[in-house]
């Protein structure tokens, strides 16, 4: 087992420590010159000095090298506490990687599948980030101040306050405390929850789960025990918030086929990713997701930034989200902060009823309005949604059927957005393409505004929820000058290939993402993939977007060389015919025989 580095120093060995730090700093010293400092200032006997450098040394406190002027003697250097910090960090966390915390979540994973709620996977994982950060924390807050010039005590006491926390955790509801109490583990878990939850605001509805009734059998104890030990394995204060990010995204997607047989929707992150690549947001712009649930969008958005124009450019990112799912945004709260992720503001309820980012006018106004919200809901017919706030501006182009909000959805995405800057990212089922009746209507209105300019199809089996392909469309209120009147139609309903993990589903490869951004961004037609199809010709249609319509993907010809093939028949005939030869012959032989 590897040696761990001991960060924290006793009282007694820190008081020596000092007093070799006050007389030689960082600079190298000799036993001799030790044995003077600490007879003098430490009162240590000659004989104990010694002993207490190897404690030192123990401790990661203190180098120890050969004096090549006198090889029988040894030249120390002492180790600040921060270096020593550092160097924990590095020899643990280098080893943690990518694979490790993904292995960690598979144990976890294994353990609770098809009998527990993996929300608590989820919430573990969050504790024990916070947990392990707030002890790191701790170690530096001290070190820091006895620097200085504080006593142990006082800057044990100084390290306890939240100012030098990102969470304000009480120290009995720390990771460790609670794993030692295995008696008590489920109401510690609860009891930490709130109050970790009430200390801090930002966390309020996050931790949406309940620790005793989860083990109120004895069956469920023991695995809350056996889940706490795999989480305890390694320390999660030096992971990077992208692992971090990717393993809790991993956790989504891994349960998302169970999930979604419960009517829960897990949006694959390369359709994201899709979508965000075709809007390209940018520093200071304001992002808005209006079904936000695990805030997949909101997240892609900033990684986006953040690769194209650094992490500094990507904090100037304003990202807005609701969701009416309380449950789903108490997971994609947690998913924002293990992302590290802090520019984000969340709001709870129906959106199409009662917006939560509004003036006292209207409703507020983004760069991008990005969403997967949910296909044909029902339930939002013209009577209910008159009853929501800003109607009259957030639904100008008409009302739905009882029995499919999609448009209503695209109108209240296409209401947020700015005017000059606004660009909308929907994904959508397939069919609000050419329903007919009020949809049709609906559509119409916003294809003669011209608002409309890139339809996707995407592949089937793409989603966990259902087999249908869907449909990415894309919304700008000012369009470039050669985009103005038309409509790009892009078919790519081959671009995919097989999931990896799931055998019936299919997933977007990078490949395939980058030919469908290209095709979009250049505009272009290519004949069997994309097209820019006319407005006039789209009236002629009668609004019907069904992409097919306009582009449908060529098959290839099979070139055929005559030629080549008559030859081969006639190499078959030959053989043919010594093979019938043989055969005669053979049965001459049988007869003569018989």
């Amino acid at each position: 087992m590897k040696n761990k580095v001991r960060v924290r120093l006793t009282k007694a060995l820190m008081n020596k420590y000092e007093a070799l730090w006050d007389a030689f700093g960082s600079n190298s010293f000799t036993l001799d010159d030790a044995t003077r400092v600490l007879t003098e200032k430490a009162r240590i006997n000659k004989e104990g000095v010694p002993v207490f450098l190897a404690e030192l040394r123990n401790a990661g406190r203190l180098m120890v090298q050969q004096n090549q002027q006198d090889l029988r003697k040894s030249i120390y250097t002492l180790k600040s506490g921060q270096d020593v910090i550092s160097e924990a960090l590095k020899t643990e966390g280098a080893a943690l990687g990518r694979g490790e915390v993904e292995g960690i979540l598979k144990k976890a994973a294994d353990l609770i599948r098809t009998r527990v709620d993996y929300r608590f996977i989820l919430v573990l994982l969050f504790m024990k980030r916070i947990s392990d950060l707030w002890e790191m924390e701790y170690h530096f807050t001290i070190e820091e101040a006895k620097s200085d010039g504080l006593s142990e005590v006082q800057a044990v006491k100084e390290a306890l306050k939240p100012a030098h926390h990102d969470f304000d955790i009480p120290e009995k509801y720390l990771w460790k405390n609670i794993r030692n109490d295995v008696q008590n583990m489920p109401e510690n878990f609860a009891k930490a929850l709130k109050e970790i939850s009430e200390r801090n605001p930002d966390l309020k509805d996050a931790f949406d789960v309940d620790f005793i009734q989860f083990a109120g059998n004895r069956e469920n104890a023991e695995i809350l025990r056996q889940l706490v030990e795999v989480f305890s394995e390694k320390r999660l204060y030096n992971v990077s918030p992208d692992i971090l990010g990717d393993a809790y995204e991993w956790i989504l997607r891994y349960f998302a086929p169970d999930k979604a047989k419960e009517g829960e929707v897990y949006t694959p992150r390369e359709v994201i990713s899709l979508i965000v690549e075709m809007l390209d947001p940018k520093p200071s712009e304001h992002v808005y997701d209006p079904a936000s649930a695990s805030n997949g969008m909101l997240i892609t958005s900033h990684n986006y930034v953040k690769k194209k124009y650094g992490s500094e450019e990507a904090e100037k990112l304003f990202l807005h989200g609701q969701e009416v799912n309380t449950k789903t945004q108490a997971l994609g709260r947690m998913n924002l902060y293990i992302h590290d992720i802090k520019n984000a503001y969340l709001a709870s309820g129906d959106t199409l009823l009662y917006p939560k980012f509004k003036t006292y006018e209207d409703v507020v106004k983004y760069d991008l309005v990005i969403a997967n919200p949910p296909w044909n809901q029902d339930g939002y017919d013209e009577e209910r949604l008159k009853k929501g706030e800003f109607w009259q501006k957030r639904f100008p182009f008409g009302f739905v059927s009882n029995q499919s909000a999609d448009w209503a959805w695209i109108q209240h995405m296409l209401a947020s957005a700015k005017p000059d800057t606004g660009r909308v990212g929907v994904v959508i089922d397939n069919g609000c393409l050419f329903r007919g009746g009020k949809e049709r209507l609906v559509r119409s209105k916003v294809i003669n505004q011209d608002l409309l300019e890139c339809v996707i199809l995407l592949p089937e089996k793409l989603f966990y929820n259902t087999g249908a392909p869907g449909a990415i469309m894309i919304f700008r209120k000012h369009k470039p000058g050669r985009n103005k009147g038309k409509i790009l139609f892009i078919n790519a309903s081959t671009e995919f290939e097989q999931h990896p993990d799931v055998r019936k589903l299919n997933i977007l490869s990078d490949k395939n993402i980058k030919r469908i951004v290209k095709a979009y961004k250049e505009f272009s037609d290519e004949t069997g993939f994309s097209e820019a199809i006319s407005m006039e010709k789209i009236k002629e249609n009668d609004y019907n977007l069904n992409v097919t319509l306009y582009v449908f993907p060529q098959e290839e010809e099979e070139h055929i060389d005559i030629d080549k093939e008559w030859q081969e028949l006639k190499a078959l005939e030959k053989d043919s015919a010594e093979i019938e030869k043989k055969i005669e012959g053979y049965l001459k032989e049988i007869s003569g025989n018989g």
